[in-house]
């Protein structure tokens, strides 16, 4: 596995993994830097980001609510966009 904002090779350690819904969300740590990050796919709307998290976020909070910290961070997610869409032509 490749966490995309690192942008170096290393090797990844799954800790935990959740599905719910047709959304994963997986928690992995790399030994070698010693990096936390969280990945969230969701099936239904084609979603999928990486955080990897700063050393003041606590791990097990990112990792059940991903989306508050991908929405603080800015990740435009497609769920978001197309109810934007949705409010536009109301």
């Amino acid at each position: 596995m490749t966490i995309e904002a690192v942008n170096i090779e290393v090797e990844w350690t799954e800790l935990a993994e959740r599905e719910h819904d047709g959304i994963t969300v997986n928690l992995y740590w790399a030994r070698s830097t010693n990096v936390l990050a969280v990945t969230v796919a969701d099936v239904s709307t084609g979603d999928y980001f990486e955080l990897v998290l700063a050393n003041n976020e606590p791990p097990l909070d990112v990792f059940y609510h991903p989306f508050a910290y991908a929405r603080r961070r800015g990740v435009e997610l497609l769920a978001d966009r197309q109810e934007s869409e949705v409010g536009v032509d109301s």
